[in-house]
């Protein structure tokens, strides 16, 4: 059983990591936090509760199979703001430039399901240079998720967006749909 504990450490670890220390390095040198830095500083200290943190992309094209990031560049899950809930997601560039995928898609959708489910608000840490290429037409249907859920929630609960560095594509216009930027 120790073993089997030690080794979830491990994999938690490699996972907070993102796209490893090096990516890390580089964001901040260009005075940028990482994902979870973001998020640690906007929630309550202890409060954030993170979903899917070993979900990585199902891309095989491109040798994109060889390369798999668990967490698939965005950090999911919920915290507590001044003791209120909200649920957060933070795109993380130092993987795959925080591009989006069907999978980082997915994480996103279901943050904004249960945030409008339990009527709490949603933000979005945008930093991404929007649709992972290599997945094609499945990153993109990836936006229509999230476009949809941002129209279903509108005049339900809150949404706010911040924009964390440079976004394109679908990475500026899920924002443009919320409440709040």
């Amino acid at each position: 059983m120790h073993d089997i504990i030690e080794e979830l450490d491990r994999r938690r670890e490699k996972a907070r990591l993102g796209g490893g220390q090096k990516r890390i390095d580089t964001q901040h040198a260009k005075g940028k936090l990482t994902a979870r830095e973001r998020l640690e500083l906007l929630l309550d200290p202890a409060s954030f509760e993170e979903w899917d943190m070993f979900v990585e992309h199902r891309c095989v094209d491109f040798g994109m199979d060889k390369q798999t990031i668990p967490g698939d560049g965005v950090v999911t899950g919920y915290g507590t703001i001044n003791g209120r809930t909200v649920f957060v997601y933070s795109q993380d560039f130092t993987v795959f430039g925080g591009s989006l995928s069907e999978s980082h898609a997915l994480k996103i959708c279901k943050i904004m399901d249960q945030a409008m489910k339990v009527g709490a608000p949603v933000i979005g840490l945008n930093d991404s240079g929007g649709a992972r290429i290599q997945e094609g037409v499945a990153s993109l249907a990836g936006y229509a998720e999230i476009f949809q859920r941002n129209i279903d929630a509108s005049g339900v609960i809150p949404q706010i967006s911040m924009i964390m560095g440079p976004c394109a594509g679908g990475a500026v216009y899920s924002p443009a749909l919320t409440d709040f930027i």
